[in-house]
C-alpha cells in the first residue's frame, strides 16, 4: 500500500487560480498512473482512492476563497470496480445545514467499510469498532 499526498488545496484565498492549477496536476498524475497500470497489466490489481480530509464551504469568503466545510468528494478508480458512477446525490445548494454547508448523502465510513471488507477482505467491524453499511462498487 502506498500513500501519496498532494498538498495546497486548503485554499482560503485566491481559490480559483490555485484550484485550477492543483486540479490540473491531480488530473495529469492520475491519468498517467492509470495509463501506466494499464500498460503493465496491473490496473485490475490496483484500487486508487483519493480524498480530502475536509470539504469546502459553499459561500465564498472575503479573501476570494472558501473555508472548511462539510461534504466532499472521494474518487475511487480501479479495473475491478463493478460500475463507474457517482454514488452520492447531487449537491443541493438550496438545502444546506445550519452552518450553511452542504449535507452529505454518503457517510465516508461506509466507503472505508466497503474497501476494508471487499478489497482487503478483513473484518471492517473490528477495525472501525462499529458496523457501517456497504456500497456496491467493488
Amino acid at each position: 500500500m502506498h500513500f501519496i499526498s498532494l498538498g495546497g488545496f486548503d485554499t482560503h484565498t485566491n481559490q480559483n487560480k490555485a484550484q485550477n492549477r492543483l486540479l490540473g496536476i491531480y488530473n495529469d498524475a492520475i491519468d498517467s498512473f492509470v495509463k501506466d497500470l494499464e500498460d503493465n497489466d496491473t490496473f485490475n490489481d490496483t484500487l486508487i482512492v483519493t480524498f480530502s480530509e475536509f470539504g469546502r464551504r459553499v459561500k465564498q469568503n472575503a479573501a476570494d476563497g472558501t473555508d472548511h466545510g462539510t461534504a466532499n468528494n472521494v474518487f475511487i478508480i480501479g479495473g475491478k470496480l463493478k460500475k463507474s458512477k457517482f454514488y452520492n446525490e447531487d449537491p443541493n445548494l438550496s438545502d444546506l445545514d445550519d452552518n450553511g454547508d452542504l449535507n452529505y448523502s454518503v457517510d465516508f465510513r461506509t466507503i472505508y467499510a466497503t474497501i476494508l471488507s471487499e478489497w482487503f477482505e478483513v473484518d471492517d467491524n473490528e477495525i472501525l469498532d462499529n458496523s457501517f453499511g456497504k456500497l456496491k462498487f467493488i
